[in-house]
């Protein structure tokens, strides 16, 4: 099959909505309310989404040399290698027992990256935030907006409830694959499978500006030490922390090798940058490794690197190059919204949150 010429991008192939700004402010009143909520419970204000941590990594990330023209575009037209540290989590506002099974997250910062920022973007790291699903629960900020009420309202419900209806939820979802249908909202409120957040495969799920080109970004596990634990269930039966002592354990005796990986959009109608629900076909649109990430064995919860980067630090996709702009209407939300949960966070703690040198 020959694949189509990469879209070229410009700044029409966003269509901005009048009333996104008024959905922005709801989202960031949503986004209060859980804040809020877990902060006087634990008396320590997290992040609004994907809250709870699992593993905190320091590694490197090494852009390949030679790479053809569109895909040496970015950060990525210069080979060489980088700092990165790796925040494990799931997507969760609140601090849950790892029983609860919701999808996994993986967020990516990249340090001493050169190039023209984007506006408000502090220090020279590039962020990338990812899930284990390639698509979103919601087309749009309007969409998503009308769900997190619904988990804004579950945010203090007694933790025994939760586990009870993920158990039920992780049932159905089983059901539904059996049969090829995904459900992202079913494991967004706790059906997702409970598996090992080190052999899961994560996507950007949302569009980016890629230098001259559109694309979405992968980060996919290749070392054996990794894909051997692709699909593994993990018992949390009881272990409120399941999750991040089965990271620690593991990577206490591995390296762990990523490839990260960039899929071009091809075609505006079949990989459209508005409406993340979509897939991008891999077969239209295959993703390409750029780059390789390596971590080697270590401590995935010392005290030091945990205090540092989970408690000092926040990752947030508009925190880098303007070759790496966000697009479409659920990165656009994401702007305001997560700096707005940083500065809620900063200003309870009396921490603050800052870029690393």
């Amino acid at each position: 099959m020959t694949l189509a010429a990469p879209v070229r991008y410009s700044p029409d192939v966003e269509d901005v909505k009048p009333s996104e700004g008024q959905t922005i402010e709801q989202l960031n009143q949503t986004f209060d309310t859980i804040l809020q909520t877990v902060a006087d419970d634990s008396g320590h204000a997290v992040r609004a989404v994907h809250a709870k941590a699992h593993g905190i990594l320091e590694g490197t990330l090494t852009v390949e040399a030679d790479l053809p023209l569109e895909l040496a575009q970015g950060m990525f037209a210069t080979s060489g290698e980088h700092k990165v540290f790796m925040r494990l989590s799931t997507n969760a506002g609140d601090i849950l027992p790892d029983a609860v099974s919701l999808p996994r997250g993986l967020a990516l910062k990249v340090l001493d990256v050169p190039g023209e920022r984007l506006p408000d973007a502090e220090g020279t790291t590039q962020n990338f935030i990812m899930v284990n699903g390639n698509v979103f629960q919601a087309p749009d900020a309007e969409k998503f907006l009308g769900s997190l009420k619904l988990l804004a309202k579950t945010t203090d419900r007694i933790e025994r409830v939760k586990v009870a209806a993920s158990s039920v939820l992780r049932g159905v979802n089983k059901a539904l694959q059996a049969v090829g249908v995904e459900s992202p909202a079913i494991a967004s409120l706790g059906g997702a499978p409970n598996v090992d957040p080190l052999g899961e495969t994560y996507y950007s799920v949302t569009p980016f500006r890629y230098g001259d080109h559109i694309a979405k970004f992968s980060l996919a596990p290749v070392s054996h030490s990794l894909t051997a634990r692709t699909g593994n269930s993990i018992d949390a039966t009881g272990r409120p922390n399941a999750l991040r002592e089965t990271v620690q354990s593991e990577m206490q005796g591995i390296e762990g090798v990523w490839e990260f990986r960039v899929q071009l959009c091809r075609d505006l109608k079949r990989q459209p940058v508005e409406d993340p629900t979509i897939e991008w076909n891999e077969d239209e649109a295959p993703f390409v490794k750029v780059a390789t990430v390596r971590v080697q064995p270590q401590d995935s919860w010392s005290s030091e690197r945990v205090d540092a980067v989970d408690e000092h630090m926040r990752f947030s996709i508009w925190t880098g190059l303007v070759a790496h702009r966000p697009l479409g209407n659920i990165n656009r939300a994401r702007n305001a919204t997560y700096q707005h949960s940083a500065e809620f966070r900063q200003r309870f703690n009396g921490c603050p949150i800052h870029e690393p040198a």
